[in-house]
């Protein structure tokens, strides 16, 4: 049972089709204008029914003014990080510092060796996403002149200038579920982002949340550093998910993913420009308004 304090974030989840290549960019502007904090879109740059997310990040970042973005979650092994690095660093800027970077180790293993990428076991995918880590942060690291040598076993810089700094502290968040994962979040992540389909319950949360924590604390890290994301499906009508029916009956589950989980972002799956609204302009208030009050009675 952790809350860990951090403001509330709520997100809109976008399918990148280019079937109608308009359609992503105006739900992403729909979300800004319920109010939302943050819109993403799934990477998968094997897919040829996609856009390319990285171009419509910043497509979108020309077309919206607020709203903060994100992958959810992009495609390590088919994006260089010496170079995703500079790239979203310069997006960021370009953006007035609205870019959060979501990573992912990688999956769909044939399809990224079918464009080039290189194949990797699953433990594999996980080392090189810590090494690319560290070649990220190098680039975005001005405080220093010396050049970037960085002499690791999937990613090597040898003598990278370092720059462009972000205009903002970008998060790095990543999709984790595996125990090597976790613990690579805990140690060097700014964000957990898992989707709560792919969870076998709430219980997976709380096991997650302690795998975090305990490597937040290994690493010398306050594990409050560590902030928790969940992609969460939803429904306007009757069912049987969690977000299901009229939305007042969305806040109290939200609420209890806040102050009994750590979750502090709630990033909706879905292109129902109806339920994006509704998400924005409803629940996010209320639940934002019923975490207040039970965070200040909690504090007296």
């Amino acid at each position: 049972m952790t809350d860990y304090g951090h403001d509330l974030l709520f997100g809109s989840f976008i399918t990148p089709t280019n079937a109608a290549p308009q359609r992503a960019v105006e739900l992403a502007q729909l979300s800004e204008r319920a109010g939302l904090d943050l819109v993403t879109f799934q990477d998968h740059p094997y897919q040829p029914a996609f856009l390319d997310t990285w171009t419509l990040l910043g497509y979108v970042a020309a077309r919206t003014e607020r709203i903060r973005l994100a992958g959810n979650v992009l495609n390590l092994p088919l994006r260089p990080p010496a170079v995703l690095a500079r790239a979203a660093a310069s997006l960021d800027r370009l953006s007035g510092g609205r870019l959060e970077l979501g990573l992912g180790a990688g999956g769909f293993w044939d399809a990224i060796a079918a464009m080039g990428g290189r194949r990797l076991t699953p433990g594999q995918s996980v080392d090189a996403l810590s090494e690319a880590i560290d070649v990220i942060r190098g680039i975005w690291d001005t405080s220093t002149r010396d050049r970037l040598v960085l002499d690791g076993t999937y990613y090597r810089v040898d003598g990278a200038k370092r720059g462009p700094a972000p205009a903002h502290d970008i998060g790095i968040w990543l999709g984790a579920y595996k125990p090597r994962m976790l613990r690579l979040t805990g140690a060097k992540a700014d964000g957990w982002l898992p989707s709560l389909p792919y969870l076998a319950g709430l219980q997976d949360l709380a096991r997650g949340n302690a795998v975090i924590d305990d490597a937040a604390a290994a690493a010398g890290r306050d594990p409050r550093a560590v902030r928790r994301l969940l992609n969460v499906g939803g429904t306007t009508k009757d069912g049987h998910r969690l977000l299901a029916g009229a939305p007042a009956q969305w806040v109290e589950p939200l609420a209890a993913l806040t102050l009994e989980h750590g979750v502090s972002g709630f990033i909706l799956m879905g292109d129902d420009p109806g339920v994006v609204e509704v998400f924005g302009q409803e629940v996010a208030p209320a639940v934002r308004e019923l975490v207040a009050a039970e965070r200040a009675a909690a504090a007296r």
